[in-house]
């Protein structure tokens, strides 16, 4: 199937009959190449649903470039509904990540994950680009990701800031992903995202939300639940509690559509 979470779209696919290819050159490929638009399927990451001993399901994420990432929001959401759809879990699920056990609801075409919480917050701090100093925070919501608060996003070069910032040595060797947000109201923000691995600007990133979120409570500008107005005009809402200097039970809740189920044919990777 393929499916879109808030822009955020993916091919998913069970693995559990171990059908992938083993090697990891193999699957690279693979994945790179049904991820292509305009020549394959193509999407923004490769999720793949694998047996597991502690939960319904095991869920693996892969970035368009091939490479894996422990987690990812929106697809988070997306492969609870696979799962559920193809009748792997029932609407109250739970299934493993790298970044650890989620929990998940099946809400209509809506899905509410539990996410991990969060570590290594930093607020306020210094980063040079080559366009100058940024004063932007930093929090691992499973995966990597940096802040930049904003009055202005839409002017803002997502590509090239964003890049920069991926690729930063302060965030080195992983890299991290990059957010610029602007505070619309206290329970709203809007977000623009430039994701790690994919390389580019996305229609929206779940973790980059929880974290834009998380940072925007922090500094005071808004206060949980958080409504993220994405890039690709749909509303992702984050929930979470604020105790002390940590941040703890994190939901992200939004819409996980179906666009298509079938198979793909071998012209759709092997050219």
């Amino acid at each position: 199937m393929k499916l879109s979470g808030a822009g955020n779209d993916f091919i998913i696919i069970d693995n559990r009959n171990r059908k992938l290819p083993e090697d990891e050159g193999e699957l690279r490929r693979f994945i790179i190449n049904v991820c292509r638009r305009r020549v394959s399927l193509g999407a923004d990451g490769l999720l793949v649903v694998e047996d597991s001993d502690v939960a319904d399901f095991r869920m693996r994420y892969f970035n368009s470039d091939g490479s894996e990432a422990e987690t990812c929001g929106n697809g988070a959401r997306c492969i609870s509904r696979f799962a559920y759809l193809n009748g792997i879990a029932p609407e109250k699920m739970r299934f493993e990540t790298v970044a650890g056990i989620y929990d998940s609801e099946i809400i209509g075409d809506r899905v509410k994950v539990r996410m991990s919480d969060p570590s290594g917050m930093r607020l306020n701090f210094p980063l040079k680009l080559s366009d100058g100093i940024h004063i932007v925070s930093f929090i691992n919501t499973g995966v990597p990701h940096v802040v930049f608060l904003l009055d202005d996003i839409e002017e803002v070069d997502v590509v090239k800031l964003g890049r920069e910032t991926r690729y930063h040595e302060e965030f080195a060797p992983a890299g991290t992903n990059a957010n610029f947000v602007k505070p619309i109201d206290e329970h709203r923000m809007l977000i623009r995202t430039y994701e790690r691995g994919v390389e580019d600007e996305t229609l929206a990133c779940g973790t980059g939300s929880i974290a834009s979120a998380i940072v925007g409570a922090f500094l005071g500008h808004v206060k949980p639940p958080v409504e993220m107005h994405t890039r690709g005009g749909f509303l992702l809402k984050v929930y979470f509690e604020i105790e002390g200097e940590n941040a703890r039970d994190i939901y992200l809740e939004g819409d996980a559509r179906v666009i298509c189920s079938g198979e793909l044919r071998r012209e759709a990777w092997d050219y």
